[in-house]
């Protein structure tokens, strides 16, 4: 295999079909811009030179990768994010072809490295897949990707004479008995850098398209009596590229069941493989079950013996060993212990960061708040910007009123301590250890540890009083 190459990724198109005014190749599969998928891919290769050519909405393309790193769907494959190789950013101004496109990328080129050309909008093509099609080309051949499909309408036809690949010639300028050739051009191909710039400069767009084919250049090769070798996918969802909304979702589907695999190969209990949607990293550990319907994005930790329920939402967030989150939670940059209980229909915001063998219940949402070891908030409560100590039980309706209008306030609440239900803490307020705070009290002032607070009440019971009656 050679130690150098170039990898020049063409992601200049509009997409018009995707209705859409962002970039094409900013569409987000799996949680990632497809053209992410296909840097991650190529930062596998190690390139020496890494060339982006962009053309509409090139700034945008630009700005979304200004401070990328890698985010490779292969980890064996993926250069560290220190090592990656800087992205060579190159406009198109006129979309003249994909011919046209490559020659924009030529001054960034080394000519000892061969090229390999990529497309921002084909996402899941497999490291092996390149490697193989690198090791093939080796310094002096052209070898290009090609598939075999059902129904070529639409592809470039590989035209062979015997075994040989003869040229490639584009459906619209195909004869009839071409298109019945079911063997396709995926467009991706390696070749000698010098040979490149001679062949993309004898290029003619007197075509169909009036545009300027990167496929002529096998024609080309085989002119010169440049060796021409092929190499086909594993699966032809690798090549299968983005136009529209339905192929978008199609390939959505098709790589979220590959991950769903992957996690089924690694031992992971998922009661359906086809109902759940990961849109980053997901890590788990041994006996680990994820119900239907759970979305995680970012990077997501589930420890040995974790239980997630249905149509749980999980971003950037660990959660500990033998923790269960039952339905319908939404947990974001958080942090949850061992053991600990979650849910249902709870929110944890960011900052939150729980310690073992608490319980958060039904309709709590904790933001930027710190519990303690067997602590408990089981019943609809808000506790935000709050350091709540081991031990503690907070009763259902307690808020912690940590917003003044224009600054946030914390409330600390210490071991040991007991909130009755309806509580609300003014905050910045302390609660002792050990204290107890009467259901129905507004804690405005600090609470001695030991003491009981609540507020002065008068309960009254009239006789005689008649309800009134429905008109």
């Amino acid at each position: 295999m050679t130690t150098a190459l170039n990898i020049v990724v063409l992601a200049a198109g509009r997409g018009k079909r995707m209705h859409s005014d962002r970039p094409k190749v900013l569409h987000a599969l799996a949680g990632r811009p497809l053209l992410g998928h296909v840097l991650d891919t190529a930062r596998g290769l190690a390139p020496a030179r890494l060339a982006v050519v962009i053309g509409h909405g090139g700034d945008e393309v630009r700005a979304a990768f200004a401070s990328d790193a890698s985010h490779a769907a292969d980890p064996d494959a993926a250069a560290t994010a220190d090592d990656a190789t800087p992205i060579r950013w190159v406009t198109q101004a006129e979309q003249l072809g994909t011919g046209h496109a490559v020659m924009q990328a030529l001054p960034e080129l080394d000519d000892a490295a061969p090229t390999l050309v990529l497309y921002g909008d084909v996402p899941l093509t497999r490291f092996d897949t390149l490697e193989r099609l690198v090791h093939l080309a080796g310094d002096s051949k052209l070898a290009v990707l090609t598939a075999f499909v059902g129904d070529p309408t639409g592809y470039g036809r590989i035209v062979r004479e015997g075994s040989a690949i003869a040229r490639i010639v584009e459906h619209k300028d195909a004869s009839p008995e071409e298109r019945a050739i079911n063997e396709i051009n995926t467009g991706v191909l390696v070749v000698p850098t010098p040979f490149l710039r001679r062949a993309l400069a004898a290029l003619r767009n007197d075509n169909a398209q009036g545009e300027y084919y990167l496929t002529d250049v096998i024609g080309i090769a085989v002119a010169e009596g440049v060796a021409v070798e092929a190499a086909q996918p594993e699966d032809n969802w690798e090549i299968e590229g983005v136009n529209s909304r339905a192929q978008l979702a199609t390939l959505e589907r098709v790589f979220q069941h590959k991950l769903a695999a992957d996690l089924l190969e690694r031992g992971v209990a998922l009661a359906d493989p086809a109902r759940i949607d990961i849109r980053g990293t997901l890590v788990c550990g041994r006996d680990v079950f994820i119900d239907v319907g759970c979305v995680f994005e970012g990077a997501v930790a589930l420890e040995d013996g974790v239980r997630v329920g249905p149509y749980a939402v999980l971003r950037n967030a660990r959660i500990g060993a033998g923790t269960r989150v039952d339905a319908f939670c939404h947990i974001e940059e958080a942090t949850v212990g061992a053991s600990a209980v979650i849910g249902p229909y709870a929110r944890l915001r960011p900052g939150t960061a729980l310690a073992d063998e608490v319980h958060i219940g039904n309709f709590v949402e904790v933001k930027n708040g710190q519990f303690g070891a067997g602590s408990k908030a089981n019943h609809l409560s808000y506790i935000g910007d709050a350091t709540i100590g081991a031990r503690v039980n907070i009763g259902a309706g307690t808020i912690t009123c940590n917003y003044d209008g224009a600054n946030k306030h914390r409330t600390v609440i210490e071991d040991d301590v007991h909130i009755g239900s309806d509580t609300q803490l003014v905050a910045p307020v302390t609660v002792g250890a050990g204290s107890t705070v009467a259901a129905g009290t507004t804690v405005w002032r600090d609470v001695p540890a030991g003491t009981l607070a609540l507020n002065d009440k008068t309960q009254v019971a009239k006789t005689g009083w008649v309800r009134p009656a429905k008109k």
